[in-house]
Parts: structure tokens; C-alpha cells; sequence
């Protein structure tokens, strides 16, 4: 399930009155998937990335951690 939590910012540049460059916390929509979606009941998964293999783990106090 997708979701969206209105309060997940980046930082974006924005220009301000004196034509200045600054960076701003400016919302912006980011692709969410839940835990359970991608874990499916497991513990941990693999991601490959650019041909590297890294692992996903949900810790014992519900953290998760991303090791290479």
C-alpha cells in the first residue's frame, strides 16, 4: 500500500526576495511503500543496486538498518 506522510520533507532551493539562493524545506512527493509491502513477513531483503547486493533488516526493536 502506498502511502504518503505530508510531513516527509527535503530540502529544495528557493529563491528568496533579494534574489538570493537558499535552501528551504519545501515539500515534495516521494514514492512510499509500507514495510510490510516489501518485507512480505520476512526480516530481511536483498536490494540490488548498480550491481551491488545490500540488506534490509528489521532489528529486534523494529529499526531497520541497511547494510552493503
Amino acid at each position: 500500500m502506498n502511502t504518503h506522510n505530508p510531513n516527509d520533507f527535503r530540502y529544495g532551493v528557493r529563491r528568496s526576495d533579494d534574489t538570493q539562493m537558499r535552501y528551504d524545506r519545501v515539500p515534495m512527493a516521494v514514492r512510499t511503500l509500507s514495510s510490510n509491502t516489501l518485507f512480505q513477513g520476512e526480516h530481511e531483503i536483498g536490494i540490488e543496486h548498480h550491481g551491488a547486493l545490500y540488506r534490509l533488516k528489521i532489528t529486534r526493536q523494529g529499526k531497520l538498518i541497511l547494510n552493503k
